[in-house]
């Protein structure tokens, strides 16, 4: 699959007369993590059930890839896989025998099927724990297993509805590497979460939604440039230099024990050449040059009015 993985233009849907999606406008890259962003009922949900085929959108055309999601619902099942915040797996079964049975709902031959067990099992680090039942499992052992049953088909795009939610940090950052690992393999991921952080560490690009609407999009570096209190910061190696980098940066903040100055500015390279010239220009040459940006939270915030607590609330 090449290009566009997944492409929804217009999409709307509503239940009675509450709006839920209004015309949301969405493409996806293939081989890209896509992070979808937003408070409690924005409507997350809701796009991800359109865009797997669980509801039905009442306007818009939606191609995931490259089938209509209305037209075409069996070709577009076929080339995705569904992971949820809460595991799928069958607590009597042992890890080997949720794969084997998801191997048989899928209609493939008992060899294959053993073969791709045995192989997405070493690749989750499951192997030692395959003939155990999986209601001994782990918090991160049973989601490795539910996105390995994912893994079963061979889906094209993967939509990973919170994926890490429960989860502590260091089965979080297992997960994270997984999913990055995915991607490399070609694999395009659809990410819904609650941990800012998680799209800021995983995402190519991230869009937030807010009462049924888009309001941003971008990478993360470009959404954070949205926000006011982006600096950058310069380290000088003298008071001479200091003093005289103040004068010519007018409305800089100076520290004079550190010999540093905090410069307001959102970082990109046209605002940063601009500096760097208006230095040079009087001779004086910077140490050490870093670029502060507001967060993830900051932005979510400026954005939906909302913080990430309240998305994990």
């Amino acid at each position: 699959m090449n290009g566009t993985a997944i492409a929804a233009t217009g999409l709307r849907k509503a239940y009675k007369d509450k709006i839920v999606l209004d015309g949301v406008d969405l493409r996806v890259q293939a081989g890209t993590i896509f992070a979808l962003l937003g408070p409690n009922g924005a409507g997350k949900t809701t796009t991800v059930n359109v865009l797997t085929t669980l509801l039905r959108p009442d306007a818009g055309r939606v191609l995931v890839a490259g089938h209509d999601v209305t037209t075409q619902t069996r070709a577009v099942r076929a080339a995705i896989g569904v992971t949820g915040q809460f595991a799928s797996v069958d607590d009597l079964l042992t890890g080997e025998e949720n794969l084997l049975m998801m191997a048989d709902l899928l209609h493939l031959p008992k060899a294959e099927g053993r073969r791709i067990t045995r192989r997405l099992l070493g690749r989750f680090d499951l192997a030692e724990a395959a003939g155990k039942p999986a209601s001994s499992y782990s918090g991160g052992m049973r989601r490795k297993l539910d996105l390995a049953m994912t893994l079963v088909g061979g889906p094209q795009i993967i939509f990973l509805d919170e994926p890490t939610t429960g989860l502590d940090p260091r089965s979080r950052r297992t997960m994270w590497e997984i999913i990055r690992e995915l991607v490399a393999d070609g694999t395009t991921i659809f990410l819904t979460t609650q941990y800012l952080e998680e799209a800021d560490q995983l995402a190519d690009r991230i869009a937030v939604l807010d009462r049924g609407r888009l309001v941003a999009e971008g990478t993360a570096a470009q959404l954070k440039r949205r926000v006011p209190g982006g600096h950058v910061r310069l380290r000088f190696a003298d008071r001479r230099a200091l003093d005289t980098a103040a004068r010519v940066l007018a409305g800089s903040a100076t520290d004079e024990e550190e010999l540093t100055l905090r410069v307001p500015g959102d970082g990109g390279v046209r605002s940063l050449r601009a500096l760097l010239d208006r230095l040079d220009s009087h001779a004086v040459e910077a140490e050490e040059l870093s670029v502060h940006t507001p967060d993830l939270d900051d932005v979510f915030l400026a954005l939906t009015g909302h913080t990430d607590k309240e998305i994990k609330a």
